[in-house]
């Protein structure tokens, strides 16, 4: 396993509905990385696509294989580099999902589909996407990752299933909008996710790599800011607010053992008292089952 990984944050902005300019610029940021060394290249949230798809979803979705003529050009791009690319997919009974894949020497090592699909405020992602039902980390030529999407890493319970599946690198990806969560100016939602992303790191004494979309779309304004966390909760590495960016850091997988030795939380977790308590509430009477 490489215990160095040099990591490409491509922080774009998307042509909504346009796969095929979206997919020539993927390539040129593939080619830019991999100029530069880069290991691992993590595009955002729906980058093949852009997010505010609506009724083009039918008309832009992928399904997540070889022969699928936007697959076999990434996938032939990561012969020299992996890639972490988002896309609406289609299944073969014809249900949408918002994906990400993980593509690594001609292969699609894991594909993620989005389990929670906000319905509030300004989304309404439900409408026009079924719900991903796993949430499952996978092995790379870097160890153990898992992906998450927007959504799903606001819900402690994805990341400490990632966690507990053995995932050492968690790789978020999203098109979040900015907008006020608070009295503070618009970016108070990248402060909060930021801060969310900081506390996932420490929590889980892990990597924690965000990739966060730019650029307008339908009055949508998406911020950027990616970021990464070292296993201390420490800032790696951040992409600037509000432009297109190729942001580069490299990860030092040592600082795992570092940390952990350390901090043992990951040791001292008890995993079956959890699945205890959490069979007793969701069989306890009156008591309120979930998805």
């Amino acid at each position: 396993m490489h215990m160095k990984v040099k990591l490409a944050l491509a922080q774009i902005k998307t042509k909504l509905g346009v796969v095929e300019a979206n997919l020539e610029k993927h390539l040129e940021f593939i080619q830019r990385a991999g100029a530069e060394g880069s290991d691992l290249i993590i595009f955002p949230e729906l980058s093949l696509t852009g997010y505010v798809l609506q009724d083009l979803v039918p008309t832009v979705a992928h399904p997540a294989k070889g022969d699928d003529p936007v697959f076999k050009e990434l996938l032939a791009a990561s012969k020299n580099i992996d890639i972490v690319v988002g896309f609406a997919e289609e299944d073969v009974r014809n249900r949408f999902y918002i994906s990400s894949a993980y593509l690594s020497q001609g292969k699609i090592v894991h594909v993620h589909r989005k389990v929670y699909l906000p319905t509030y405020g300004l989304f309404d992602e439900g409408r026009f996407f079924a719900w991903g039902d796993s949430v499952a980390a996978f092995d790379t030529r870097f160890g153990r990752a898992g992906i998450l999407i927007c959504e799903d890493f606001w819900h402690t319970s994805s990341p400490y299933l990632l966690w507990m599946d053995g995932a050492d690198l968690f790789l978020f990806t999203s098109a979040s909008p900015g907008r006020g969560l608070t009295s503070a100016p618009q970016l108070s939602t990248a402060q909060w996710v930021e801060s969310i992303n900081q506390a996932y790191a420490s929590i889980f004494t892990s990597f924690v790599i965000h990739s966060n979309r730019v650029g307008y779309e339908d009055g949508l304004h998406f911020w950027g800011g990616s970021t990464v966390f070292d296993p201390n909760g420490e800032l790696v590495v951040k992409a600037p607010l509000e432009e297109e960016a190729l942001t580069f850091c490299e990860l030092d997988l040592n600082q795992l053992h570092r940390t952990r030795a350390r901090l043992p939380l990951l040791r001292d977790e008890r995993t079956a008292l959890v699945q205890r308590e959490l069979t007793r509430i969701l069989n306890r009477d009156g008591s309120r089952s979930g998805r």
